[in-house]
């Protein structure tokens, strides 16, 4: 490896400049073995959706190439390309979206292929592992027999290819497996040293395009050039992340890698001798059981958010269900769904699965527990003040309890989540699944998202009170009696004076807002639509004369003191037929 900087002596890493501005004698970094599967994204997609191997394929994340595989390249793709430029340099080539959660789960089969060889590997990311290499090096007998074993494994157990490089610290590492190179000890800041800087942006999850495009301004090219730099001015002119990126250029990491270890099975079982036909006897038999998966939970420090529950009947019946939780698990919450089961399970038919009460196959004879889903204990842990109250948790067990009776789907709650209308915006979540994403039963596309972010279109606030299932048509009249229609360019063919809802008598208008267009999915031929929003203000008295609005008393928001409506005020929308319809009322 060639470099223009002197090595640093044993346990020290000079950072250049005047004597006596170096850095503090820091440990040096261990020794990291880093296994790279080239094009990791393109090697799942491809795999997933069937694609041929020989036929260029590329992964498409918001237009742009994210990821394209040897051929590609060789044809002129590259990452950042526009998706037409991509497909007009390779007419043939294979476009797939992006998937993190599909790399994640393919890549587990190589994580457990280099576990076979090798012990306490660390998934950096899908497409990297990382693990210390002293054990692996000893064992095999030094870097290349290491290599070729752990290369040729993963290819007989996986049919993937990698690369191995071995550096100083998992940075140095990594671009040593890019380039399939084992940097020799104490070189690491050598080897890195020519290096552009560019290559501090290839850590994922973090953006140092800002921090690279400084750099290059500056004149500061390469790893070297930075990593030269003192590192209290770095601190002090550049920021906390620039000084992370400044200590990995000087071959230091923050951290080493964290050993991943083999998943252990978190389930506990029980044989019921005699077999167990009431639900009482079940519930004195599932106690000790939750207790003992609490027990093995703890001893790993896990707490369980989703608890699968297992039956076998004497004949030989397999009867299982998971309960998915929003909180960790208590032993008390555990025995109470276990017994909430095994009561329809023993008393209840099996809906769905054409079986009858479990009793009448001769009982249950063995009772298995298992943490389906697991977190660190310290992960959903309870605040002190506010978070979780006496009646919170009353409220939560009723729940749970009638979900027991009408099954999982069988309970919900509303939750406040990403659209631009009124009812888009209220989702409906089983009770114990995720609020924070769409449910298991959500219809396909349904990606709206967190309504923290930007909607464009949005109705602003505040929100109707009241948002109809079924919107209620209506018609607005100008003072003359004319229709009001919307045009092309989302303009009223006339001033609002009178609103007929249901059919019932005009309701004279006491004020109208709008019209706020509305272009809905303009992109998808067969759902999008185009519309637009009016808010308008009626009398509550006439409302109520009109017979054909069903206002409760005191409903308006200028209600007298003595109970009366007084106003009520309306969201409309001209839908694709050219009809207005009220889809919400404000209180």
């Amino acid at each position: 490896m060639s470099g223009s900087r002197p090595r640093a002596g044993p346990g020290r890493v000079d950072a250049g400049g005047e004597p006596g501005q170096g850095r503090a004698e820091e440990d040096p970094a261990p020794r990291v073995l880093a296994l790279w599967c080239p094009d990791w994204p393109v090697v799942a997609a491809v795999e997933a959706a069937g694609v041929p191997r020989d036929r260029p394929a590329a992964v498409v994340a918001a237009n742009r190439v994210l990821a394209c595989s040897a051929l590609a390249r060789a044809q002129g793709v590259r990452r950042g390309l526009r998706r037409r430029e991509a497909q007009a340099r390779c007419p043939e080539l294979a476009v797939l979206a992006a998937d993190p959660e599909r790399d994640a789960r393919m890549f587990e089969r190589v994580a457990l292929a280099v576990e076979e060889v090798a012990s306490g590997v660390e998934v950096v990311r899908p497409g990297l592992i990382a693990l210390l290499a002293q054990g692996p090096l000893q064992y095999y007998g030094g870097t290349r027999p290491t290599a070729v074993r752990l290369i040729d494994h993963v290819a007989a157990r996986t049919g993937v290819e990698c690369q191995i490089g071995i550096a100083d610290g998992l940075f140095a590492a990594t671009l040593a497996a890019h380039r399939g190179v084992v940097v020799e000890p104490g070189r690491t800041t050598d080897f890195l040293a020519p290096l552009l800087v560019e290559e501090l942006e290839r850590e994922p999850g973090v953006d140092r395009a800002e921090l690279v495009g400084l750099l290059r301004r500056l004149g500061l090219r390469s790893l070297g050039a930075f990593a030269a730099l003192p590192a209290a001015d770095v601190a002090s002119r550049f920021g906390s992340d620039a000084v992370l990126a400044h200590r990995l250029a000087n071959g230091l990491d923050p951290r080493p890698p964290a050993r991943r270890r083999p998943p252990e099975e978190l389930a506990v079982s029980v044989e019921l001798d005699p077999p167990v036909t009431r639900v009482d006897a079940a519930a004195f038999a599932s106690r000790a059981l939750a207790e003992r998966l609490h027990a093995l939970l703890a001893g790993h420090g896990l707490a369980c958010t989703r608890l699968g529950i297992r039956a076998c009947t004497v004949d030989g019946v397999e009867l299982a269900r998971v309960w998915r939780c929003a909180e960790p698990l208590t032993p008390v919450g555990t025995v109470d769904r276990v017994r909430w089961q095994l009561d329809a399970w023993l008393t209840r038919e099996l809906a769905g699965a054409g079986l009858v009460a479990a009793a009448e196959h001769g009982g249950v004879r063995r009772l298995r527990l298992s943490g389906e889903e697991v977190v660190t204990a310290g992960a959903l842990q309870m605040g002190l003040w506010g978070d979780i109250g006496a009646a919170d948790e009353r409220a939560g067990r009723a729940l749970v309890r009638v979900q027991a009776m009408l099954g999982p789907e069988g309970v919900y709650t509303a939750v406040l989540g990403g659209g631009r209308g009124s009812a888009e915006r209220v989702r409906l979540v089983p009770w114990g699944d995720e609020r924070g994403a769409p449910s298991e039963g959500a219809a396909a596309g349904d990606v709206r998202g967190d309504a923290a972010e930007p909607w464009p279109g949005r109705l602003p606030a505040p929100s109707p009170a009241t948002v109809l299932v079924r919107p209620a048509p209506a018609e607005v009249l100008t003072a003359a009696g004319d229709p009001v229609r919307m045009t092309d360019r989302y303009a009223l063919t006339g001033a609002p004076a009178r609103i007929v809802v249901n059919g019932g008598r005009p309701m004279p208008l006491r004020a109208w807002a709008g019209p706020w267009p509305v272009d809905q999915r303009w992109w998808d031929v067969v759902s999008g639509w185009r519309g637009s929003r009016l808010q308008v203000v009626v009398d509550g008295e006439a409302a109520i004369e009109s017979g054909s609005w069903a206002f409760p008393s005191g409903a308006g928001a200028d209600g007298d003191e003595g109970g009366g409506p007084g106003e009520v005020a309306l969201l409309l929308l001209w839908g694709e037929h050219g009809r207005w319809s009220v889809t919400g009322v404000y209180d």
